[in-house]
């Protein structure tokens, strides 16, 4: 078997590993092996392609090569264990930069590299350098727009910029103009290659990238994280062709159509259009006035929220972003657990875009050892309010507002909700009263079965077990006395 039969096996076996890798990561219970798979075709890809350009260049592009590879493997690992699970969501932005960045440098070097040395010792054929350059020139505008469209992702996602929406005048008219000069130029470009073409193609990419995003609201943010994926995905497909590498093409088109379906399920979770998303066209700012309180709220201390629980029948826990600020999960799972252990029946409504990043609070539950069969989506879980006692909204806020049911409006009528105010009784974990990610205030605060549940949501689910374990025991201390007295 020669080294590049080798090769073609080797990236058959890390595509079938990538398949099973996301099938694997679409259920709970299969999400490790899942990550396996993926880390396995990835180191497998790598070996290979370590082995077949050791037969084309030299000893010392493979050292550094393997540096490369090593000082990039001891940052991740480095940043992946000091990452906390409220910076994943910029920290994969970031990565998202990362693949844009790569595929806008691989487009200019196969276009130097057949400007230097012909179509002939690129192993072009000459009527085949259309499609090649036209291949180039996609392959940096798709870079270039995820580049620049992940910084500004990362910045919004990390408060070093305002997060809301840019709202230029005509913007929706630039991402048009800029996406019809995109086409003409590359007509251009096929027709005649030329340097400050390539130039012109980048900058306008890396402009285009950085308004598509800023234009986007920060409340819209994880659709956005998603739709970069996408884009990361399109990018290392285009880099394949360039480079003609069959398993980065398969790769990066399972990441690009994986990302691109999750955005479409996100944004009928949002109430968004699928094409305003590509096109940068969403997220306006709530007005000002959407923050105004709206009645006068109540508000409930950690003993009578624990006896409430006590009492009821059914609960059901509805957790945000809030709860992974707070690092709550954890008394979360143990609040879980005691309440089951009493006979009542605890579950958790997980709407599909809280957090900042699908999935973001399924992780967090997960890691905390939460079962996952009583882990619903909103879809599972919605119907069942009524015939709920208790309903714990902690750290959640517009993905529980009944504005977007029932005013139209408001900038999320329409968004699909989970319709926790339906329960007997509502308990909001909050710091304050201040309005959520997206600047709409929540009537849920002031309805007459709703009450606030003041402080860091941590300190506060720590507080209701205190107050439940403190109740167990002047329970059975009766108990004791008269077993002492019997003996």
């Amino acid at each position: 078997m020669t080294s590049t039969t080798a090769s073609h096996a080797a990236d058959l076996v890390a595509a079938l590993l990538f398949i099973l890798s996301l099938a694997g990561l679409s259920q709970h219970r299969t999400s490790r092996a899942g990550v396996v798979y993926g880390i396995a075709g990835m180191a497998l890809a790598l070996a290979a392609t370590i082995v077949v350009a050791t037969q084309s260049i030299t000893a010392g592009a493979i050292a550094l090569i393997v540096l490369a590879m090593a000082a990039g493997a001891a940052i991740g690992l480095w940043r992946a264990r000091r990452v906390e699970m409220t910076q994943m969501p910029e920290l994969i932005a970031v990565l998202h930069s990362f693949v844009g960045l790569a595929a806008v440098f691989v487009g200019w070097n196969s276009y130097l590299e057949v400007e230097s040395h012909g179509s002939a010792q690129t192993r072009i054929a000459a009527d085949l350098l259309g499609i090649h350059h036209a291949e180039v020139f996609i392959g940096i505008f798709i870079g270039a727009v995820t580049f620049t469209g992940s910084i500004v992702a990362f910045l919004k996602l990390s408060a070093r910029i305002n997060s809301r929406p840019l709202v230029l005048p005509g913007k929706n008219a630039l991402n048009l103009g800029a996406l019809t000069a995109f086409a003409a130029l590359t007509v251009w470009f096929t027709i005649s290659p030329n340097l400050p073409l390539m130039v012109a193609v980048t900058v306008l990419a890396l402009a285009l990238g950085w308004h598509l995003v800023a234009s986007i609201g920060g409340g819209d943010m994880p659709v956005v994280v998603s739709m970069l994926n996408s884009y990361s995905g399109w990018a290392a497909a285009a880099a394949g062709f360039l480079l003609d590498n069959n398993l980065l093409i398969v790769t990066g088109a399972l990441v690009g159509s994986s990302g691109a379906y999750l955005s479409y399920i996100m944004c009928k979770a949002m109430n968004r259009s699928f094409l305003s998303v590509i096109a940068g066209g969403f997220g306006i700012e709530a007005p000002s006035s959407g923050a105004e309180e709206q009645g006068e709220h109540r508000e409930i201390r950690a003993q009578s929220a624990a006896d409430l629980l006590t009492q009821a029948r059914s609960v059901v826990i509805t957790p945000g972003y809030g709860m992974a600020v707070a690092q709550a999960q954890h008394p979360v799972a143990e609040l879980t657990r005691q309440l089951r252990e009493r006979g009542i029946e605890v579950r958790f409504g997980v709407h599909p875009v809280a957090g900042r990043l699908p999935g973001h609070m399924n992780v967090l539950l997960a890691e905390a050892k939460v079962p996952y069969d009583i882990v619903l989506e909103m879809d599972e879980i919605n119907d069942d309010f009524t015939d709920t006692s208790v309903v714990l909204v902690i750290g959640a806020n517009d993905t529980v507002n009944p504005a977007a049911t029932e005013d139209p409006g408001s900038p999320i009528a329409g968004m699909p909700v989970l319709r926790v105010w339906e329960a007997e009784q509502v308990i909001v974990f909050k710091r304050s009263m201040a309005s959520g990610y997206a600047g709409v205030q929540n009537p849920l605060f002031f309805r007459e079965n709703s009450s606030m549940l003041f402080g860091d949501a941590k300190q506060s689910v720590e507080e209701i077990l205190h107050a439940l374990n403190t109740d167990a025991e002047r329970g059975s201390a009766p108990a004791a006395q008269q077993a002492t007295v019997a003996g």
